[in-house]
């Protein structure tokens, strides 16, 4: 079986999520990503676990990834990113709208070198609008797209970000459909695409629940799921708790002590009540599995995230698997989700240090001797993790 995307060259200008997400997952699906990174780094080298002098968080965005270490202001830098642009099918960037083009990188300029080249631009607020000189990161994003404030009302809470960077995510994988999309239209017309991805544009494009803001219906959508606490732990019952009361009281036999007379709110209380005690008294998951079973009723254990690895359907499909942490022993890292039929797929190796395939990847892309790329390193422009490569 071969990766789908295994003849694709990719160059990885981008840093922390929205756009190094992208990239790899490209290179889960078998391209050739290589991250352009600045002498001074990706932020995310700063976050999480160091593993052989890997940070978890790089590690998880970046890898299977190999690295060019550039610094883009460095004289004879641009004639090098020409160059590999001129190899390259797709360019992906996450800076601020006008950092390319300041760079001399633009988009016309990396056009005349490679018609063919498909290029990837992921801003907070797209190109030529009010706000695209704003900077902004996910929670950024979340505040002025809605999402906080809509957390903060439903659950009767201050307003706070959200556990995930959901605006950096969405972009990222509508970043990769509107790839993947310029990849099939070059085939028929032979040219590139400038692809801009506003986060903003992407999180409300794929928020489901927007459209009882912006039509003042909040009233008419299904009431909240409820987290009960059960013997074995919190479960959350994904059903209108009238129907979880009709399934109770109908499959399971639960007595309804309420009346039509009775007010609404006594009704309502004594009910929830029973729902409580009922659940309370379930000992074991199995318990809960079977209970939810005679009632139709969906639900998931409230599990704590690092016990993922073993949730069953999570173990089962391998979602999270082990790979070399290049200091003896592995780590875990998550799985891309493709499964296909006839094609491989998924984590090809551990995430690179700067600058670690300066002379591998330029001797194949540009075919460079290697005292050329001694050259370059001489001369600053290209640059490694000395500290660790030696």
């Amino acid at each position: 079986m071969e990766y789908p995307l295994a003849n694709l060259r990719v160059l990885d200008f981008s840093r922390v999520l929205a756009g190094p997400f992208a990239g790899r997952m490209l290179a889960d699906l078998g391209a050739d990503v290589v991250k352009i990174e600045p002498p001074d780094g990706d932020v995310t080298r700063l976050w999480g676990k160091i593993v052989a002098n890997i940070p978890g968080y790089y590690h998880q965005q970046n890898a299977g990834k190999r690295n060019i270490c550039i610094d883009l202001r460095a004289e004879g830098a641009r004639d090098l990113v020409l160059d590999l642009v001129r190899r390259a099918d797709i360019l992906i960037e996450n800076y601020r709208p006008d950092v390319m083009a300041r760079l001399g990188l633009g988009y016309d300029v990396l056009a005349a070198a490679n018609p063919r080249l498909i290029m990837l631009s992921i801003s907070g607020f797209g190109r030529g609008g009010p706000e695209s000189h704003r900077p902004a990161y996910a929670p950024i994003v979340h505040a002025e797209a809605g999402l906080m404030d809509r957390q903060a009302r439903r659950g009767s809470i201050p307003p706070r970000d959200l556990p995930l960077s959901v605006a950096d995510t969405n972009a990222s994988l509508h970043g990769l459909v509107a790839l993947l999309a310029a990849v099939i239209l070059r085939e028929r017309t032979g040219k590139g695409q400038h692809i801009d991805i506003a986060m903003i544009d992407a999180t409300i494009a794929t928020d489901d629940q927007v459209h009882y803001d912006l039509e003042d219906s909040e009233d008419t959508g299904p009431l909240r799921n409820d987290v009960w606490q059960t013997g074995a732990g919190p479960v959350l019952v994904s059903a209108d708790f009238r129907h979880l009361w009709r399934r109770l009281t109908s499959e399971i036999g639960v007595h309804d002590p309420t009346h039509a007379d009775m007010p609404l709110d006594e009704k309502i209380a004594t009910r929830r009540e029973i729902v409580r005690q009922f659940m309370a008294a379930l000992a074991t998951w199995d318990d809960v599995e079977t209970s939810m079973a005679r009632m139709g009723i969906a639900w998931g254990q409230v599990r704590q995230a690092h016990t993922l690895p073993m949730q069953p359907t999570v173990a089962h499909r391998a979602a999270i698997v082990e790979i070399d942490d290049r200091a003896g022993g592995t780590r875990p890292i998550t799985q891309s989700p493709y499964r296909f039929s006839d094609a491989k797929s998924g984590v090809r190796g551990p995430a690179p240090h700067r600058g670690e395939h300066n002379h591998e990847v330029l001797e194949e892309w540009l075919s460079l001797a290697p005292e050329a790329v001694d050259a370059l390193i001489a001369h600053g422009v290209v640059q490694r993790d000395s500290e660790v490569l030696g």
